[in-house]
């Protein structure tokens, strides 16, 4: 009972020593870390407390006690690495002894204590152990790893500004899993640990504070280089964020297409504006090339003539005038006559299946089929009227009359259609009056033959009742009365 009396004052004495330096340290990270002491060793303290008046059973009290004292010694170990090695009123981590190695060292030591104590168990679920941790955490280890080959070799240090792969960032925190950075945007990468180990890492910090930073511009060939680096030089003294010692200097770079590439290189204190820093100097730039009469060379671009082709060829234009040869409403024109309307007409192409006129939508044309095949539907219920293939034609009511479309004409086959409008149809008719007569008789031809498929249509449709009478709607339609 001594024993366990004077374990207790020294287990209190261990978590006083730890809210003490929790009260005194400006240091976060020991702050954190004494939370583990103090919650370590209030765990002793129950489960000794809970052995003495025999709460657990006999099972669970062979295992308490050496797990408790083993979890003890943890908090020993854990105080004793923080407090020393830590700046206790500093808010950082020790350049020589980063967190990372701090936990090292602190697992390393945990691991003998718990082998002295644990023995048997310890060696027992050591093989096991490391199977189930080597698969389990195999990227977790492997980004353990790589932070501590981190802080070992010290490529870059917490506050120095580096490159990783297509990043820039401030280094703000190494640990197990990830190196922080924080961008010159102010966001806040996150970089695992084996991706560091893997890419190049530029480290503008290093080997000296300031940074050395540039900016490429073109200025034309006719200007002497030296004058063209003493604008330049001019231009780098300007930019407030620009620093005059060390000197910048100016390179010639390149002789590109269109205009000498110069990089001006300077040094800036912050490479956080470091982006600010570049803007002054390409401003200065440009107000100091326009003092010293240096051009900066536009883009240039060529450009390549080709030769279009007309929206209707010769024997296109010919192809039409046969395919409306092969109408019986159009065969009687002259030649002249039917190139001069397949001339005012309009192509049209339509892919299998596409709507070239839904029945009841207004329209002012008729179609005349040159290539392919159209079905003639008559809606609702998709009543096939007809199928019409090539020098046939649709749509001579609508052209006449400008009345709705009477039916569906949707393109059963790939289709190059003639469209022959109303405006350009009187133009035509105005010259040649003789071709509106057999065109009406058509329509009327149609239209009687529709109407004897659709009784009801002559309730929506005013049908002609005689040609005369037809061929006067048409001619006041189309405004030639």
């Amino acid at each position: 009972m001594v024993a366990f009396s004077l374990q207790l004052v020294l287990v209190v004495g261990l978590i006083g020593v730890a809210l003490a330096v929790r009260a005194v340290a400006r240091n976060r990270h020991v702050q954190r870390r004494q939370r583990l002491t103090i919650l370590l060793a209030l765990g002793w303290i129950l489960v000794e407390l809970g052995l003495a008046y025999g709460v657990f059973p006999p099972a669970v009290a062979e295992h308490a006690r050496p797990l408790a004292q083993v979890g003890l010694a943890l908090a020993v170990i854990n105080v004793l690495v923080v407090t020393l090695v830590n700046p206790i009123g500093d808010d950082r981590a020790p350049e020589r002894f980063p967190v990372i190695l701090q936990d090292t060292v602190i697992m390393v030591l945990f691991a003998v204590v718990a082998t002295a104590i644990l023995r048997e168990r310890v060696l027992a679920l050591s093989a096991v152990g490391a199977v189930v941790v080597g698969f389990a955490l195999q990227e977790t280890l492997g980004n353990a790893f790589a932070g501590l080959a981190i802080q070992t070799e010290k490529p870059f240090h917490v506050g120095q500004w580096i490159r990783v792969g297509e990043h820039d960032g401030l280094v703000t925190e190494v640990t197990w899993r990830a190196t922080k950075l924080r961008t010159r945007d102010d966001s806040f990468l996150i970089v695992p640990n084996n991706v560091m180990a893997r890419e190049m890492v530029l480290n503008y910090s290093e080997p000296v504070l300031p940074t050395r930073i540039w900016v490429d511009v073109g200025a034309d060939y006719g200007k002497p280089p030296n004058e063209v680096k003493a604008a330049i030089l001019e231009a780098i003294g300007n930019a407030p964020l620009a620093l005059d010692s060390p000197h910048p200097d100016v390179l010639l770079e390149d002789f590109g297409g269109s205009a000498i590439v110069y990089r001006a290189r300077f040094w800036v204190e912050d490479m956080a504006r470091a982006n600010v820093a570049q803007d002054q100097v390409r401003t200065a730039l440009w107000y100091s090339f326009k003092r010293h009469g240096i051009e900066i060379p536009w883009p240039i671009q060529i450009q390549y003539e080709r030769d279009e082709a007309p929206a209707r060829t010769q024997d296109s234009l010919a192809h039409l005038t046969q395919a409306l040869a092969r109408v019986d409403v159009f065969a009687a024109l002259e030649e002249q006559d039917r190139r001069d309307l397949a001339d005012l007409s309009a192509e049209r192409v339509y892919a299998a299946g596409d709507v070239v006129v839904r029945q009841g939508a207004p329209g002012a044309s008729m179609f005349v089929v040159c290539t392919g095949e159209v079905d003639v539907v008559l809606e609702p219920g998709g009543l096939r009227l007809a199928t019409i293939g090539p020098a046939g034609f649709f749509g001579e009511m609508s052209l006449l009359t400008g009345a709705p479309r009477t039916a569906t004409v949707r393109a059963l086959t790939d289709a190059l259609l003639l469209e022959i409008r109303s405006q350009d149809f009187r133009r035509f008719v105005l010259e040649r009056p003789e071709v509106l007569e057999p065109v009406s008789a058509a329509a009327i031809r149609r239209r009687d033959a529709l109407d004897r498929t659709r009784e009801e249509a002559a309730a929506h449709a005013q049908k002609p009742t005689d040609g005369a009478t037809f061929l006067g709607v048409v001619r006041r339609f189309l405004g030639l009365e």
